[in-house]
């Protein structure tokens, strides 16, 4: 971080210079309380964030550009602790290359672009990384993106999910793990339909990721005979609902769609219900995830969605494993960001294993079709890049959110397993046109 690279500047003092030297060493030394006290502190957030191993002048490096705070901060820091413990056992089994790996780890916040394309710059340039991890945020993603390939280093989005990024905004140095918004609407639209009815209202977060689910959702319900009734647009951020709630009341659907996420689904789908439009409707939507089914009351935990990714599979290689590891490091069980975190920093091993080579061209060519070894994908059909697009390919869980099921954190029961390549549609439908560097 900035102040490991100040104490590393403050440690460069002229030999021949006592008295400099010495003053060096004091500022030094408070500048060492400054970094343990950081670190400290953030080690009451989440598992030892900011703690990288001892460095080595070879070192291969990983730079993680991703929120730790803000609304999307409890999703951040899960991918940050799977990409921890792919990091663990890369070094443990070698490293990249036969190198140690290291992380490194900035915060973008959660919504602000120039501040994540203000860190990537600084990972690429000043810390020389030779992978970019990064962002949660589907705009954040797309702008270090421009960054990524201006400067020609591989990227890999873990969990920024509107379809321009592996779509009309492609690049042949970026790589996503999580899914497609277009993959969520057509993977969960049937059982919607099925269990809730054909007219929708949606509630959707006023930016990239929520604009494409949307319009990937208004397509599918269209496609399976279903019509919208209304729509509301509402800032990242917001804590207050009452205002899109009563309009979604009046407008009298079948299905109140949340497609808000982090701690605006929270807020969201807690007031409906304090509103008691449970009992009137059905609430439900595209993409769920487990942290905000953590952060909601048990009588709100309802609905019918689609996760990117599962703790619960019974009979499922080395998921239990995996789990047991998460739980140790963190003391709760991985989320699909968690999964989003591993096998993103995963791809980078892979990428420069396969490709025998750290140029980035030459990664990005190994990871074409390339299907993920079944201790990193984690799911019954497995996965895999997608040649031309650069998108994983993996399945998709569909069901709904339950109050309580076999353990106090299995809080959603599968009903559908998706393979990802019915609800992926076609390469040429996904509007890419990769070209690559001459």
């Amino acid at each position: 971080m900035n102040e490991t690279d100040d104490f590393a500047a403050g440690n460069q003092h002229a030999p021949d210079a006592p008295a400099a030297a010495d003053a060096t060493t004091a500022v030094s030394l408070r500048r060492r309380t400054i970094v343990q006290v950081a670190a400290g502190a953030s080690l009451l957030q989440v598992a030892s964030p900011f703690i990288i191993t001892a460095r080595a002048a070879d070192a291969v490096k990983i730079g993680l550009d991703n929120p730790l705070t803000g609304t999307y901060a409890a999703v951040g820091k899960n991918e940050l602790a799977g990409c921890q413990l792919a990091l663990e056992q890369i070094n443990a089994k070698g490293g990249i290359l036969g190198r140690p790996v290291e992380l490194l780890v900035e915060d973008s916040t959660s919504g602000d672009a120039g501040t994540a394309v203000q860190k990537a710059r600084k990972l690429i340039e000043r810390d020389k990384v030779n992978f970019l991890l990064g962002n949660v945020n589907s705009a954040l993603a797309l702008a270090m993106a421009q960054v990524s390939n201006e400067k020609g280093v591989l990227h890999v989005v873990p969990g920024g999910h509107t379809d321009a990024v592996t779509g009309t905004s492609c690049h042949w140095n970026v790589f996503r793990v999580c899914n497609t918004t277009q993959m969520e609407a057509n993977a969960v639209t049937p059982a919607l339909i099925r269990d809730a009815g054909k007219k929708w209202y949606y509630i959707t977060p006023d930016y990239a990721f929520g604009h494409t689910l949307q319009s990937g959702l208004e397509k599918a319900c269209a496609k399976a005979g279903g019509t919208k009734v209304g729509a509301d647009l509402t800032p990242l951020g917001t804590t207050d609902f009452s205002a899109y709630l009563i309009k979604a009341q009046a407008a009298k659907p079948d299905v109140i769609v949340f497609l808000t996420q982090g701690d605006d689904m929270i807020n969201a789908l807690k007031q409906a219900v304090q509103f008691g439009l449970d009992k009137r409707f059905h609430l439900a939507g595209g993409q769920q995830e487990l942290e905000a089914l953590e952060g909601l009351p048990p009588e709100a935990r309802i609905g019918t969605w689609v996760f990117e990714w599962y703790w619960n599979q019974p009979g499922v290689p080395h998921v239990a494993e995996f789990v047991a590891a998460i739980k140790k490091k963190t003391g709760r069980v991985p989320t699909a960001r968690t999964w989003m975190g591993f096998v993103s920093t995963w791809t980078c091993a892979l990428a420069a294993n396969g490709a025998k080579s750290l140029e980035a061209v030459k990664m990005a060519k190994a990871l074409q079709g390339m299907k993920l070894p079944p201790e990193v994908a984690l799911m019954p059909d497995g996965a895999f890049f997608r040649a031309g697009q650069n998108q994983l390919i993996p399945n998709l869980y569909v069901g709904h959110a339950q109050s309580q099921g076999s353990a106090p954190d299995d809080l959603f029961k599968v009903t559908q397993v998706v393979k990802g390549i019915d609800a992926a549609g076609t390469l040429e439908e996904s509007g890419c046109k990769m070209t690559w560097p001459a």
